[in-house]
């Protein structure tokens, strides 16, 4: 039997662990959480151990982060990597991926979304469900593009950067790292590192 290791049991952990499951790669998901071990379930899955517990094991199986936090995750990738761990991609099989685009280590794609031609994505990125990356966009690590979002052609998008549920950005727009996009709002301009954005259009108010 093939297992998972999946770090972070919370909800986003769960639609990790049934993407995962969904591909046919894994037979099962066992969670490592620090909550453990005053939690050991997360839904119908065993959460097994903590952080610590998955970074000392000497049989590494492949893990993947599920940390909603985008620059956490990232960095437990980074660390786990360091360890010598397999850090697995899942693409859910309801996903439709163009085979021209690249889609980096740690990264999970869910049921929905659509990856169009000459996309480039970066590692630990989350693409939710039923959004949007159109061609030729470029996202860098620990980006999370929220459930409904669509980014229209060229649009780039930099490192630990959220974009909430049902964003819109128009083609060709750039937005900085660590950047925050409220839930619902419309990108028409570039956006510089560092700031959070809402409305429509979005404009900067922080």
């Amino acid at each position: 039997m093939t297992t998972l290791a999946i770090l972070g049991a919370s909800g986003h952990g769960k639609v990790v662990a049934d993407a995962a499951l969904a591909t046919g790669l894994w037979d099962k998901v066992a969670f490592y959480d620090d909550a453990w071990p005053a939690k050991t379930k997360n839904g119908s899955s065993d959460i097994v151990g903590s952080t610590a517990s998955l970074f000392s094991l000497t049989d590494k199986p492949a893990v993947i982060v599920a940390i909603g936090n985008n620059n956490v995750r990232l960095a437990k990738q980074q660390e786990l990597a360091a360890k010598g761990f397999a850090v697995a991609t899942v693409v859910h099989p309801a996903a439709t991926v163009s085979s021209s685009a690249v889609i980096e280590r740690g990264t999970v794609v869910m049921a929905g979304a659509v990856i169009n031609a000459d996309v480039k994505i970066g590692h630990a990125c989350i693409i939710n469900s039923n959004a949007v990356v159109e061609h030729d966009c470029k996202l860098a690590a620990a980006v999370h593009i929220s459930p409904g979002t669509c980014l229209a052609g060229g649009v780039e998008v930099g490192q630990g950067s959220w974009l909430g549920i049902g964003v819109s950005v128009i083609q060709l727009k750039s937005i900085g790292k660590n950047v925050m996009v409220g839930a619902g709002a419309v990108v028409v301009t570039d956006f510089p590192d560092n700031v959070t954005a809402v409305g429509v259009p979005a404009k900067i108010i922080k």
